[in-house]
């Protein structure tokens, strides 16, 4: 069964056809993110993540792409947030010479007073809607309801306030 056919029938609920797809793209994102995450990480939990996006969100696949790109993509996406979710890490050199990411405590408390500070400098609307978005996970739409402004207004503030953002940061290097 093709990979169009296998995600058409999963938006209609087949458990068979997300089963195969599981098995089909299993061991092709266990390498993908073996390149991605450092050793420590679960990537079978990332992957269980990802195709359970691919489950949910089936139905809004819209052929852009090929389904592997955008299966891929939120394999990548879903590694970031993890990354994210979890302490900083700095690279190391492992006694073998190959690279390994470690924790690094002192880095995480420089970073967010780094991070901490580019944020007060940005305009309250701005940190508002980086706020809402990144810390409190609301979507666009959700913002603006929150904010009583218009979608556009929202992803416009966001744009800037990413922008401003990193010319603060870059400044207080």
């Amino acid at each position: 069964m093709s990979e169009d056919h296998l995600l058409k029938s999963i938006a209609g609920g087949d458990q068979r056809a997300f089963e195969e797809l599981y098995r089909c793209y299993y061991r092709r994102l266990k390498r993908f993110l073996a390149k991605r995450i450092p050793p420590s990480h679960s990537a079978d939990e990332i992957i269980d993540d990802t195709l359970l996006i691919v489950w949910q969100h089936a139905s809004e696949f819209h052929r852009r792409s090929q389904v592997s790109t955008w299966i891929f993509g939120i394999a990548f996406h879903v590694a970031l947030k993890s990354l994210r979710k979890n302490k900083r890490w700095r690279r190391m050199t492992t006694t073998d010479g190959r690279p390994d990411l470690v924790f690094d405590p002192t880095r995480e408390d420089e970073q967010r007073d780094w991070l901490a500070e580019g944020l007060r400098r940005l305009p309250h609307n701005q940190r508002l809607s980086i706020f809402l978005t990144y810390q409190l996970g609301h979507s666009v739409e959700q913002v603006a309801v929150i904010t009583k402004c218009a979608v556009g207004t929202v992803k416009s503030r966001m744009f800037h306030a990413r922008g401003n953002l990193r010319d603060h940061l870059t400044a207080l290097q």
